[in-house]
């Protein structure tokens, strides 16, 4: 299995004014890869990086399914952990859907995500996985009370829209080697910590999201949409700031790279999650590699500091039968 990395660039409304909460909008891109290569085996093996997390994930799903057959698991790339990729989902679904169609069980995408307890709170992962592309979930209902709905709250969202990521954009990664965003239990403390978002600010970016953002992906308007994303993270970045050490990124040294970007011109810039890895979408690649090069001079002295320049992935994660 091979499965691409994927940008999470925000939630709509945090304070789930109108019933639901989140909403999601995402993209998967071509690098950095999770490969895993599953095998039916005398006794369980693993190996390779993330190797416990993946057996884990093999021990989930063959509970869930009944299953008695052992399995090896070699992991041969692995996304950085705890960097905003979505390392856990893609590792865990590559893992889990191998393992059930060994077992003869074709599941999908969704729903091995939902017996390993992946996208409670965003679909994107689990939707880069399935088809790649950007994405657009719908968030997940709430109870009465405020919570989790009682019908399905393990689910992922829903989709509600999956466009192609335009040949012609690139995206231009900025990672800090030396930080790790926020997840496990810590991610959740700062979730429940985070003050209200409020209901005005969400009902504005759902109005850009609709009428601005989607129609500037489908028409190919790399600037349209950028501005769309570079506000919209502006936003979060400052309404996530407390958990982040006060500023709108987790990393300075990102930040500073950024900004550097934004200097430019390039409108369409921020954090994918919890950082530390920023993002830049340009929807030209002679400009990307411009603004790339830009990049490896002016931060050439930093130890931490790292850059690339990826297409999207509009396909999802690949299955090869060995």
């Amino acid at each position: 299995m091979r499965a691409p990395a994927r940008l999470h660039l925000g939630f709509l409304d945090l304070g789930g004014a109108v019933g639901r909460r989140f909403g999601s909008l995402g993209m998967a891109i071509e690098r950095p890869v999770t490969e895993v290569t599953v095998t039916r085996a005398a006794s369980d093996a693993e190996s390779g990086p993330d190797a416990a997390r993946a057996a884990r994930a093999r021990d989930a799903v063959r509970a869930a399914l009944g299953i008695s057959q052992a399995f090896g698991v070699a992991v041969d790339s692995a996304l950085p952990a705890h960097n905003g990729l979505g390392s856990g989902t893609q590792l865990a679904l590559a893992v889990g859907v191998a393992v059930a169609r060994l077992s003869g069980r074709d599941l999908s995408s969704r729903e091995v995500a939902t017996l390993l307890g992946r996208g409670r709170r965003s679909a994107i992962g689990m939707e880069a996985f399935e088809a790649g592309g950007v994405i657009l979930d719908g968030g997940k209902a709430m109870a009465n009370g405020g919570g989790p709905a009682p019908t399905g709250p393990g689910a992922p969202p829903p989709l509600l829209a999956r466009l192609p990521v335009p040949d012609s954009w690139r995206i231009i990664l900025v990672y800090d080697r030396a930080r790790e965003g926020l997840s496990g239990e810590a991610e959740m403390k700062a979730m429940a910590t985070l003050p209200p978002f409020p209901p005005e600010r969400a009902a504005h970016f759902c109005h850009l999201m609709l009428l601005k953002a989607l129609p500037a992906l489908a028409e190919g308007d790399a600037t349209s949409f950028g501005t769309v994303i570079g506000e919209w993270q502006r936003a979060l970045g400052d309404h996530y700031a407390a958990a982040q050490g006060g500023a709108r990124f987790l990393s300075a040294d990102v930040a500073a790279a950024i900004t550097l970007l934004e200097e430019e011109g390039v409108p369409g810039v921020g954090q994918s999650s919890w950082g530390p890895t920023g993002f830049a979408i340009v929807g030209d690649p002679a400009e990307a590699e411009v603004r790339l090069d830009t990049l490896r001079r002016r931060f050439a002295s930093s130890t931490n500091l790292f850059f690339d320049c990826v297409r999207g992935n509009n396909q999802g994660a690949g299955l090869v039968a060995l």
